[in-house]
């Protein structure tokens, strides 16, 4: 007897509720409320998610800065309104304390599922794992796996009642205890691929993304994958069929399943949000979607010059006054002798007068400070890896596929202030920093250095892994976002900043 069955996957919605880009301001098809408009959920259907819902959007930050103000939760009210089934955490959704997380998984209907997640606080409704019966009698296992990178980027004190375990020995276990008990398994992880899908090459062996692994080894029937934000529809991998969603809620993966006798086979594809969305709970949110709206046109300050959006090549070759800002809040914020700062993968500008939506459309991240106690030879390590964000073909330079593919990852060239460098493309990737002093033309020196960065790249991400073990000075906790609008307020009107020089050459 064959069984039918259906499941919704979204993953990396990152707080994309309303069809709204608070950047351009203007409608579009996308976010929860619309994706629940298209799900049609019977006995033999599930909805899951793979995490990072918390993190995204000018709505989730004003919220958990006012949620005393506001007692329906945007993001579950949304989750609820599609039907979810079960979830799991994502690295984001740590981000902001023990508390928030509280708050949110209280509001949710859905299980959260996150076997590798240990709650030290005991008030937190998590399970490793869950079987579901459907109408047609299959016994579906999920589990729910979040990347062990937590531990390495989280702050400290978001941790504290929490502990984050081994994920691939996690996901082990939990396949364990279903395998008796289910007839399908599904594994809901918030990591990605360590190999490139189509030819097999290793991309990582961090162990931030073990999804090939998993798939191989620990034969689950689906893997429903996340935190890449990579677009795959459908993939085989060894026994197991593997999808994962692109992010912010534009579109969800529909997952069909076959069982007959002991094989089950998969079919997915991509389903768009749409345009449409219910009444409820998109009029029960609308009184803080306009609170939102309102806070991000409040003018801040002003600029002597507007800053125009600024191409990547060209920014990342000639210099970006939209970064100096960055470096310069960072730098008045710790005193640090150096600063380093990267933008988002759009090109972004600035304009004048700054309001909100201009500040949180130009920084895009949840990031916080810390200043790192470095040397020369860290210094110039960053900067090769920097350098490695060019190519040239047929002597002009362009983005290195390596910062292009399998996930575009501008975010991972960095801008660096208090510094005068130089780039030579012609010289080999790890040899191409040719020149390097302060900012006023004398050497670094051998004495340490104070190197101010974000949270995230001080755990070393995005190639940076020699900045893991430098000494931390300090730490804030303040994030940035917040940190300019205070500067531009303080500052107005903020004028040119000469905070850096560096040239490439090729």
């Amino acid at each position: 007897m064959e069984q039918r069955f259906k499941i919704y996957f979204t993953s990396d919605t990152h707080g994309h509720i309303f069809p709204v880009n608070y950047a351009a301001n203007r409608p579009e098809a996308s976010g929860l409320l619309n994706m629940a408009a298209q799900i049609e959920k019977d006995g033999d259907t599930l909805v899951l998610d793979g995490g990072d819902s918390l993190q995204g959007t000018p709505l989730v930050q004003y919220y958990l800065e006012h949620r005393a103000d506001w007692p329906l939760h945007p993001v579950a009210a949304a989750f609820n309104a599609m039907g979810l089934d079960y979830f799991t955490l994502g690295n984001h959704d740590f981000n902001f304390g023990y508390e928030a997380l509280e708050d949110f998984l209280g509001a949710m209907r859905g299980q959260c599922l996150c076997a590798n997640v240990q709650d030290l606080g005991g008030r937190l409704p998590l399970k490793p794992w869950a079987v579901h019966t459907l109408a047609n009698g299959l016994r579906v296992g999920v589990t729910g796996i979040v990347t062990d990178y937590v531990n390495v980027w989280e702050q400290p004190q978001n941790l504290e009642q929490l502990r984050v375990t081994d994920a691939f020995e996690a996901a082990r276990a939990a396949r364990e205890a279903l395998r008796p008990l289910c007839d399908v398994c599904v594994c809901i992880y918030h990591g990605g691929f360590e190999e490139e899908l189509a030819t097999g090459r290793l991309l990582s062996d961090s162990g931030e993304n073990v999804a090939c692994r998993m798939a191989r080894e620990l034969d689950f029937d689906l893997l429903l994958t996340g935190h890449q934000h990579m677009a795959v529809e459908g993939v085989r991998l060894a026994n197991t069929w593997a999808v994962q969603p692109p992010a912010n809620a534009g579109v969800c993966l529909l997952v069909e399943g076959r069982r007959e006798g002991e094989s089950t086979r998969f079919a997915s594809r991509f389903l768009p949000a749409g345009e449409t969305h219910s009444a409820q709970p998109y009029e029960a949110l609308l009184g803080l979607e306009k609170a939102v709206q309102n806070w991000l046109d409040e003018p801040i300050g002003t600029l002597e010059n507007p800053i125009l959006p600024e191409e990547k090549l060209d920014a990342a070759l000639h210099g970006s006054r939209v970064a100096a800002l960055f470096n310069q809040v960072q730098l008045d914020a710790t005193g640090a002798d150096v600063s380093c700062t990267s933008l988002g993968n759009d090109p972004v500008g600035l304009a004048s007068p700054v309001t909100m939506r201009g500040v949180t459309a130009a920084y895009l991240f949840a990031n916080t400070l810390v200043t790192l106690e470095v040397t020369e030879e860290v210094i110039r390590r960053c900067l090769e890896r920097c350098a490695a964000y060019f190519e040239l073909e047929n002597g002009q330079p362009k983005v290195s596929a390596a910062f292009l593919q399998p996930k575009v990852e501008h975010y991972n060239y960095d801008f660096f202030a208090g510094l005068d460098y130089t780039f030579d493309l012609r010289r080999p990737v790890g040899q191409r920093v040719v020149y390097l002093a302060r900012l006023n033309g004398e050497p670094l020196g051998p004495g340490p250095l104070r190197l101010c960065t974000s949270n995230y790249r001080a755990t070393g991400t995005g190639g940076y892994e020699v900045l893991r073990d430098c000494p931390v000075l300090w730490r804030g906790s303040v994030e940035l976002p917040d940190m300019v609008a205070r500067y531009i307020r303080d500052h107005s009107p903020v004028g040119t900043l000469n905070n850096a020089s560096f040239r490439v050459i090729w």
